[in-house]
């Protein structure tokens, strides 16, 4: 890759569209480990941004009722069933034991209840909570030593649990805001005819809807299917990360609403450190498979500036394994138009010399 190219290669987005003193880069962190699905983000940025209301059908798929990023849904929280008993592990992770492993501070258990060992300011929930939730024992349940499959839950009221453990038939969930990327190198933004699609001073990209003219170019550019057009007058929507609030030295709406702190708002670089070092914390309790996703800057869209803890496999969640900014080999394309056009225009003149004789 070639550094500091707009179409490809690692480079600080917000420079690169000419802005002489830009902030640091903006973007959101969400640590899908303690979503719980409530759905606050979808409602606050409907709320902040006048999204119109996108139907309350249920979708016949699980307990979500959005479906997905559309240009009337902003955010969108995916409800992941697994029909996997929980404390078990998914592949490649099947034979990993659960709870905490190694040597580390506990969390202080009493009576059904988590005394937590502190948060750490601005960052959220500690960084334990999930060890935590693991060591509970509830009045009447088990602990952790006496059941391989504990999870923090009663040991006494769960189906396929009582008399054998080891039978349970349940599932476990899996929950996930997603969003707008807001990619380094973003394909939305190339090929838009209008400069509707324009970066930020913040590094975010963002659509002006009043000078869009719905030509859709977008929607087939975005490698995670996030733009839409709506139905009623066809132009292209999508999150803006509240430029409005942005500007304002405010929170965006979905972080300010988040009661986990699931998304996180704040300086990339600085989200990125406090991201690993969260992914480190849950691979030393006992949770191997937590990896991250759009954080590397090497990546195929040069990084995401929203980016996710996941739990499982990207395909779960329904995002691309391997993003590639849809625009990357345009370069590529123009020098080899270049070289056939002129390579047609030799034939063009050598024919027509030869005619002359």
């Amino acid at each position: 890759m070639v550094s500091g190219n707009s179409l490809y290669g690692p480079l600080d987005p917000a420079p690169d569209a000419g802005y002489t003193d830009a902030p640091p880069r903006k973007g959101f962190f969400t640590d899908t480990s303690v979503c719980i699905g409530c759905k606050a983000c979808e409602v606050a940025c409907k709320e902040w941004n006048a999204v119109p209301m996108d139907g309350l059908n249920l979708l016949g798929m699980s307990y979500d009722n959005t479906g997905g990023l559309t240009a009337n849904s902003w955010r969108a929280v995916h409800f992941i069933e697994q029909p996997v008993p929980a404390g078990r592990r998914t592949p490649p992770f099947e034979h990993t034991p659960t709870g905490p492993t190694g040597t580390h501070d506990q969390a202080v258990v009493a009576a059904g209840t988590v005394q937590d060992t502190g948060t750490e300011p601005g960052v959220g929930p500690a960084p334990d909570v999930l060890a935590a939730a693991r060591t509970i024992t509830p009045a009447g349940g088990t602990s952790p030593g006496s059941d391989p499959q504990f999870l923090g839950m009663p040991g006494v009221d769960l189906p396929g649990r009582i008399g054998d453990p080891g039978n349970r038939t349940d599932f476990r969930w899996l929950m996930m805001s997603n969003v707008c990327k807001h990619c380094t190198h973003a394909g939305c933004l190339d090929v838009c005819p209008t400069g509707s699609l324009f970066r930020t001073e913040f590094g975010t990209v963002v659509v002006q809807e009043d000078i869009c003219n719905g030509c859709g170019y977008c929607i087939p550019a975005c490698p995670y299917g996030v733009i839409d057009q709506r139905k009623d007058d066809g132009r292209a929507w999508k999150c803006t990360l509240c430029y409005d609030r942005l500007g304002e030295g405010q929170t965006p709406a979905c972080a300010q609403a988040c009661p986990t702190q699931s998304i996180q708002y704040g300086d990339l670089d600085e989200l990125r450190t406090r991201a690993q070092e969260r992914v480190e914390r849950l691979h030393e309790v006992g949770v191997p498979e937590a990896r991250l996703y759009g954080h590397d800057p090497d990546d195929g869209v040069g990084g995401d500036g929203a980016f996710f803890l996941l739990l499982d496999e990207p395909e779960v969640y329904g995002l691309p394994p391997d993003p590639i900014v849809t625009t990357r080999d345009l370069p590529q394309m123009y020098k080899r138009m270049g070289l056939a056009a002129a390579a047609m225009a030799a034939v063009a003149v050598a024919a027509f010399a030869r005619g002359t004789r």
